[in-house]
Formats: structure tokens, C-alpha cells, sequence
């Protein structure tokens, strides 16, 4: 006898989310993980963010294992426990228990469980929001007709994409994004900051910084190399024995075979993961939609498409090209693409050791990811030039108001820069092109001013710098600005 399929029933659907909300039915114990775990630089923004009287809801957007489900975890843990913003409700939007349960749904299954004034105060959180079918139009629409509730949603950079191509979200969602963990995360994590690294406060001014070992500050670089982007992997030695695994598998292959063909439709899944293992191979160099193409074995317009689907998933950052007048191309066909987190290198092919020939490279995309939590990542180029004999600088910064170079230098893995002055030519014959500016050559252990060529070049340790500005990056008054900016871009006219 043929028996009918089963549908989820309401009680099941009200069972699993009193599972998911434990604080409905008793206070939390604050002293186990997730509310225990450290928590990141990010944690107290966000926080602002939502105490803020605003008729906005909040997006959190990241790459997965980056720490966004932990984060919102102890933000319920710090906002259940203080009753300040109202009743909390916490909804996963990927849980099979909830297939096609509408935004709406979830409120009146809230209001039925917690009896309170839905007009009230309240925080709603909905975790991985990119699942749910137009979920922007109906979060507007929440939004819209409950401006007392705190609405904070996580989801891809997919979900942020597709929000910006809709002209509903406009004015009513502010993104807030979480990167990979800076280099002075992982050492706060570790609880090797204090004991590696001296911060000296300066009133009104930028603190300076100094390597209390540095040696071992560079062991920790190496390790921040291998496995520092993903929290997990950084506080439990499980995860980091099977950190191939846990990347390579439950990480990387999933966005690739799962997330990005799912919302956008891609067939040849092969294909995407064949382009994806060159970037990630050849981090940190130079690439051309001819080599790419060569390479994967994928078609030049294809590859155009799985760059933008691979950049919206934090996969990969993209850092365009100038010429040694600091002069854009119309065309852009040469361009670096770095891994937005290094540690997904080694998933892939191994851990790299202290002499292994893609260290530099590796150097280089962890410079570029302390720049990913800035809001000057837009402005940051690379010169190459073919003239002359040929050179590159790393890193130029461009003036978005002038259009010209303001400073300009090299990540180097090696100190032959303070023993050998000519591998600092490159960067001398660039502002001998564009006009004198600050220059700056990282190095391993040796810190200087030199000068060759009649130019003052500042030599500095690239694991210090790499600290210094992922610090500098994430600090709450620089995240709490960079914010306020977003905030007042986002706002339509008149408000």
C-alpha cells in the first residue's frame, strides 16, 4: 500500500525552535562556548550597530567558518541576558525543519512561543538569510512595518550581490562584513600578542609598534600562513591536525561545489574548481585571462564570470593593475588575484615551510588580507611596466580624489633589501615616474631608513607591519566610522 508523503509539522517546526532558543526557557550559561569562546575585534561594533536607533536591519557577510554563527551566538548571549533590546528570536534559515517557512512565519511562531508586543522592542536574528527566495523584498517589507525590531540577517557576499542588483533593500540593510581573521587576531587567539608584540599609545596619534621577539613573532607569521584565518582552526588542535580536511572539504569545496552553483546556476562544476586551484596555486601573481584560460582550460568569458562569483563568495580578491605613471588600463587583461585568506593555500597543496619557494607569495596575499578590513582596500594597485628593463611595486596606493600615488611599497620575505640597495630600483624609478611619496620596502628581521638614488626608503618587518595594519584595521573607532560612511551611502534621498 502506497503511504503519502509526510509534511513537517507545525509542533515539529515550534519544537525545533525552541531548541534553537534555549534562553526562552531558562538564562544562559555564559560560561560555555559559543558565550565563552574569545570573542573577535568585530564583536563590540556590531553591537553598536545594532543598539542604534535606526529603521535598518543589519547584514553580516563572510565566507564560511569565518565566525559569523559564533559571533551572533554571543551577541544573544550579551542581549538575551540583558533584556535591553526586548524578547530574541534566532532562526537558521538553512535548517531542513524550516523548508520555505516565510520571514513572516517565523514572527508569528515568536510571538505565539514568547507572548509580547509585536511592536514592541525585539531582536530577530536570521542566520544564512541567502536561502530563502526573494529574501530581500520580504525583509524590507519587516523592516517596513516593524521599525521597534532589531533585524540582523548573516549570508554570502552572494546574498549582497544579488541585494545591491534590487532597488527594494535601498536605504533599509547596512552590510557588515567579516573577513578571515587578521594577523593580530590569530596572535590575540593564541595568546601570543603580549608576549610577541608592544603597542605604545600616543595621545591624538597612531600608537607605535615593536617586536618583543621577533623571531618567534615570525614563527607565528608562519603559522598564521598555514591555518590563521579561521577561528576554529586557530583555537582547537583537532581542526588544525585535520585542517585539510576542515578547508579543503567542508570550506572550500562546499562554496565551490554547492553555494555558488546553487545561486548561480552553475553546470560545470569541475570547471569552476579547476579555475579556482590556479588562483589558489598562483596566489599573489600576476595572472592574464590568457593564462587563466590556458591553465583551467576554461573559456576567457567564462572565467570573467567565476572571478566575480569567486570574489562575491570572499574567495578571492582581485587588485588591478597600473602602469609606471600610476595611469589605469581601459582594458584590464593582467591583474593579481589573491586568496582572501593564505591559510587556504596549504588546504589544498600543504603547509608551506620556513624555506619553501611560495612563501613570498603567500607574504604578499597575507599583507593584501590585512587591507581586506579597510576601507582603503579600493584605492590599493600594483605597477607593472615593461619599459626600460621592466619592474613592479606590490602595493600603491591611489588618491580616489587626485587620481595619483600617495605611497607606494614592496613586501619582501627576505632582508637582501637592507643588504643589497638595488632591489629597491623599482620603487625609485616609480616616483621618479609619478612624483616623490613615501616609500617602503618590508623585510624579515631588518628595520632602516636607507637611501639609494638620492630616495629615503623605510625598511620594516613584514610580520610586525602585517600586525600593525590588521590592528590598525579593526579597531572599534575605525569599524565604527568606516560604518557610519556605509550607513549614509546606503540612505535614500531624504533620509
Amino acid at each position: 500500500m502506497l503511504v503519502g508523503m509526510l509534511t513537517i509539522s507545525a509542533g515539529d517546526i515550534s519544537h525545533r525552535l525552541r531548541s534553537d532558543n534555549p534562553w526562552w526557557s531558562g538564562p544562559l550559561d555564559l560560561g560555555r562556548a559559543p558565550y565563552s569562546l574569545p570573542r573577535r575585534a568585530y564583536f563590540n561594533p556590531l553591537c553598536k550597530l545594532v543598539r542604534a536607533p535606526i529603521k535598518r536591519a543589519v547584514i553580516l557577510l563572510g565566507s564560511r567558518r569565518v565566525g559569523k554563527t559564533t559571533m551572533l551566538q554571543q551577541m544573544i548571549g550579551e542581549f538575551a541576558t540583558s533584556g535591553e533590546l526586548g524578547p530574541v528570536l534566532y532562526a537558521s534559515i538553512d535548517t531542513p525543519t524550516y523548508t520555505d517557512l516565510a520571514l513572516s512565519q517565523f514572527l508569528a511562531l515568536f510571538e505565539k512561543e514568547q507572548h509580547h508586543d509585536p511592536d514592541g522592542p525585539r531582536l530577530v536574528i536570521f542566520d544564512e538569510i541567502q536561502y530563502l527566495k526573494d529574501w530581500e523584498r520580504h525583509l524590507k517589507d519587516l523592516v517596513d512595518r516593524y521599525p521597534a525590531t532589531r533585524f540582523v540577517c548573516s549570508g554570502s557576499a552572494t546574498a549582497a550581490l544579488k541585494r545591491r542588483s534590487e532597488e527594494s533593500g535601498a536605504g533599509r540593510f547596512t552590510d557588515f562584513n567579516l573577513p578571515p581573521l587578521t594577523f593580530a587576531e590569530f596572535l590575540a587567539f593564541t595568546g601570543r600578542e603580549e608576549t610577541l608584540v608592544r603597542r605604545t599609545e600616543r595621545q591624538g596619534r597612531v600608537p607605535l609598534f615593536s617586536a618583543l621577539d621577533l623571531p618567534s613573532l615570525n614563527d607565528a607569521f608562519l603559522d598564521y600562513l598555514n591555518y590563521g584565518g579561521y577561528p576554529e582552526a586557530v583555537m582547537n588542535p583537532a581542526i588544525r591536525d585535520e585542517f585539510q580536511r576542515f578547508v579543503g572539504n567542508d570550506i572550500v569545496q562546499k562554496v565551490l561545489a554547492h553555494d555558488l552553483p546553487s545561486l548561480y546556476g552553475i553546470q560545470d562544476i569541475q570547471e569552476l574548481k579547476r579555475l579556482f586551484n590556479a588562483i589558489a596555486y598562483n596566489t599573489g601573481q600576476e595572472v592574464s585571462l590568457d593564462d587563466l584560460s590556458k591553465n583551467a582550460s576554461v573559456a576567457k568569458n567564462t572565467i570573467l564570470r567565476y572571478l566575480e562569483y569567486l570574489e562575491a563568495a570572499f574567495l578571492i580578491h582581485t587588485v588591478r593593475r597600473v602602469d609606471e605613471k600610476a595611469q589605469r588600463f581601459q582594458r584590464q587583461m593582467n591583474f593579481k588575484v589573491y586568496l582572501t585568506n593564505p591559510s587556504m593555500r596549504a588546504a589544498l597543496f600543504g603547509p608551506v615551510a620556513a624555506n619553501s619557494q611560495a612563501l613570498g607569495a603567500l607574504a604578499e596575499t597575507a599583507t593584501i588580507t590585512q587591507w581586506l578590513h579597510s576601507a582603503d582596500l579600493p584605492n590599493v594597485h600594483y605597477a607593472r611596466w615593461n619599459k626600460r628593463g621592466g619592474g613592479e611595486v606590490d602595493i600603491v596606493f591611489i588618491d580616489p580624489a587626485t587620481g595619483r600615488p600617495i605611497y607606494a611599497y614592496d613586501v619582501k620575505w627576505t632582508d637582501r633589501p637592507a643588504e643589497d640597495h638595488r632591489e629597491l630600483e623599482s620603487l625609485v624609478h616609480f616616483t621618479r615616474q609619478t612624483g616623490r611619496m613615501p616609500l617602503g620596502c618590508s623585510t624579515k628581521t631588518q628595520s632602516a631608513t636607507v637611501i639609494y638614488a638620492d630616495h629615503e626608503v623605510t625598511l620594516f618587518p613584514l610580520a610586525l607591519h602585517c600586525y600593525r595594519v590588521g590592528w590598525l584595521n579593526v579597531t572599534e573607532a575605525r569599524l565604527m566610522e568606516r560604518l557610519a560612511h556605509v550607513a549614509a551611502d546606503a540612505a535614500p534621498e531624504g533620509v
